[in-house]
C-alpha cells in the first residue's frame, strides 16, 4: 500500500503506518533474537576458549562496535551490486543489526560469565555436574540476572536504530512518518501516532525482559 500524494491524512494512511511499523518489528524481532543467540556465543568463545581466540573475536566484533550503524549499512548494501549480486534493502539491514546486536550482547555475556564467583564454579563441578551442565544451570541463570538490564537497554538500543535502515531505502516507522509529513504538512499529528508506534513496541521488549528477567529469578 502506497499514500495517496496531495492531499491530507487519511484513514489509509494508517495502513501505510502499519505496513511500516510490520518493517520495524521484523527487524527488530530478527535482529534481537539473532543477534542475542549470536552474542552469547561470541561472548562464550571471548571468556571461554584460548586467550588468543577470544581477542581474535573480540578485535572483530570491536569494528562492528565502532563503525557507525548508518556506514556500515551503506558498505554492506552496496558491496554486493559491484560484485554482481543486488541484495534485498531490508535483508541487509537485518544482516547489519544482527551483526551489531551481537557485537554488543558478546560484551554483557562476558560481563555476565565473570560476575559468577569462581568459587561457585567450582563447586558445581565438584557436585558432578559437567561443563556445559555448569553453563546452563549455573552460569546463565547467575549471570543472567546481573546483566539483564543491560540486555534489556541493548534491545531497546536496537528497536531505535532499526530507523536507520530507510537509507538503503526500507521503509520502515520513521521513514513512513517522514513520507506523510512532506505530503500532509501535519508533523506533530503524524509523530504523536509513530511515538505511540514506538512505545507500544518499546513496552513490548521490557514486559518480555522483565517476564524472562522473573522467570530465571524463580
Amino acid at each position: 500500500m502506497t499514500p495517496t500524494f496531495f492531499s491530507g491524512l487519511q484513514w489509509s494512511d494508517l495502513g501505510f503506518l502499519f505496513e511500516a511499523a510490520l518493517n520495524t518489528c521484523l527487524i527488530s524481532i530478527f535482529s534481537i533474537s539473532i543477534g542475542s543467540l549470536l552474542g552469547l556465543i561470541f561472548g562464550w568463545i571471548i571468556e571461554e576458549t584460548p586467550f588468543y581466540i577470544g581477542k581474535l573475536v573480540s578485535a572483530v566484533l570491536d569494528i562492528f562496535r565502532s563503525v557507525p550503524i548508518v556506514i556500515q549499512l551503506v558498505i554492506f548494501y552496496n558491496l554486493f551490486p559491484i560484485i554482481g549480486f543486488r541484495l534485498d534493502p531490508m535483508i541487509a539491514g537485518c544482516f547489519v543489526l544482527t551483526i551489531y546486536m551481537a557485537s554488543l550482547v558478546s560484551n554483557i555475556v562476558v560481563g555476565g560469565i565473570q560476575s559468577v564467583p569462581k568459587s561457585l564454579r567450582k563447586a558445581s563441578r565438584s557436585l558432578g555436574l559437567s561443563y556445559f551442565q555448569d553453563m546452563r544451570y549455573i552460569v546463565l541463570p547467575v549471570g543472567f540476572r546481573s546483566v539483564s538490564t543491560s540486555w534489556i537497554g541493548v534491545c531497546l538500543g536496537v528497536l531505535k536504530d532499526s530507523s536507520l535502515v530507510s537509507v538503503i531505502g526500507v521503509v520502515e516507522l520513521l521513514r513512513a512518518s517522514e513520507i506523510l509529513t512532506t505530503r500532509t504538512q501535519e508533523p506533530l499529528l503524524i509523530l504523536a501516532i509513530v511515538g505511540a508506534f514506538y512505545f507500544v513496541i518499546s513496552y513490548a521488549v521490557s514486559f518480555l525482559g522483565d517476564r524472562l528477567e522473573k522467570r530465571y529469578e524463580s
